[in-house]
């Protein structure tokens, strides 16, 4: 009799652990008691950069802006800007000015009522190794949420207007 007893212990344990995981499961599934519980769908908080606060003082300021001093990879002053087609174009192409020794490069736009501020970027290799520094320019799409329709387009790094609105 006793070997019966051993085999009902475990089943019995095995089915009183059941029940509690059951058990919690519920609680954990019905939000600890609970009526609502509030899911918050916002992206993630974005630290502004310098792009973002050269932009701001940018648009604070026009049309009275300096230059930026010296190269910062996140204000790199572009070579130009094409004019698009159409005033309602919703995309225009500028010409970044990089060093050939960047890993990566590129532009940034921030846009207001009556500016739109452009950079170019730049994100440097490892300082290991030999690189000659050299300029390199290449072309990089700027896509806009609304038309250009009359804006100024900035050269955030120079301040300089790069197309007339």
């Amino acid at each position: 009799m006793p070997h019966t007893v051993h085999r009902t212990r475990p089943r019995t344990r095995a089915a009183a652990l059941a029940v509690s995981l059951a058990a919690a499961g519920a609680v954990a599934l019905s939000g600890c008691g609970r009526a609502t519980q509030a899911v918050h769908t916002s992206p993630p908080q974005h630290t502004p950069d310098a792009f973002d606060q050269r932009a701001a003082q940018i648009v604070r300021d026009w049309p009275k802006v300096s230059p930026v001093p010296g190269r910062q990879e996140a204000l790199l002053p572009l070579a130009g800007a094409e004019r698009p087609k159409s005033p309602d174009a919703r995309e225009f192409t500028v010409t970044v000015g990089h060093s050939a020794c960047d890993a990566g490069y590129g532009a940034r736009v921030r846009e207001s009522k009556e500016l739109v501020v452009v950079s170019g970027w730049g994100r440097k290799k490892s300082p290991e190794g030999m690189c000659t520094e050299q300029l390199a320019t290449d072309r990089a799409k700027i896509r806009l949420d609304g038309p250009l329709a009359g804006r100024t387009v900035v050269d955030a790094a120079t301040g300089k207007r790069l197309l007339a609105g």
